[in-house]
């Protein structure tokens, strides 16, 4: 009631014929980002046991402020993957102006912010000129679509009107740089 009261979603799995092990995995696939298991011998020292789901940390928290306790631990969860997830994709990312640069970061499993002129037939062709061909030196294990136009991120690299659209065929001014990227 203490959790529902701190806008804290929880609920009990006491579901019989199934093993503990069974029950963790469960509502682990669902995103679960803490499971809290409370024992006979938790209940009798008057305390909990948290586990954080991305990276598995057991700890164990008093019944004392436990609202609170739990509060800072889905904070510190929420903000550990909100930083990972952040780095992961700045290390995925690569501004590129030119088509070379495009199609070898591509290869290499990397979202691309290029300067791109907006137009549809631009982005079609850079759809199919960015496709894998299927010759030899290309490695076989990577997907062998085109890249598609993903975002015009708010953020930009520089000034992209100062640029020419990424598109080998196009020669206009770029409006804006745009996110790039395979889908897998």
């Amino acid at each position: 009631r203490a959790l529902v009261e701190r806008d804290i979603s929880s609920g009990i799995n006491a579901e019989y014929g199934v093993t503990t092990g069974w029950k963790f995995n469960h509502w682990e696939l669902r995103g679960v980002p803490v499971r809290m298991e409370v024992g006979p011998r938790d209940m009798k020292n008057n305390q909990v046991v948290v586990v954080r789901r991305d990276n598995g940390v057991k700890a164990t928290l008093p019944d004392e402020n436990l609202e609170q306790s739990l509060q800072s631990l889905l904070d510190t969860v929420h903000d550990d993957m909100y930083n990972r997830a952040l780095v992961e994709r700045d290390n995925a990312m690569v501004v590129v102006k030119e088509w070379k640069d495009f199609c070898a970061n591509l290869d290499q499993k990397k979202i691309l912010l290029a300067p791109f002129c907006g137009a549809i037939p631009c982005e079609e062709a850079i759809k199919k000129d960015s496709a894998r061909t299927g010759e030899a030196g290309e490695d076989e294990k990577a997907p062998a679509m085109g890249a598609k136009s993903l975002c015009i991120p708010f953020e930009q690299p520089g000034d992209a009107t100062s640029e020419t659209c990424i598109c080998p065929n196009c020669d206009e001014k770029a409006k804006a740089y745009t996110l790039f990227g395979r889908s897998y």
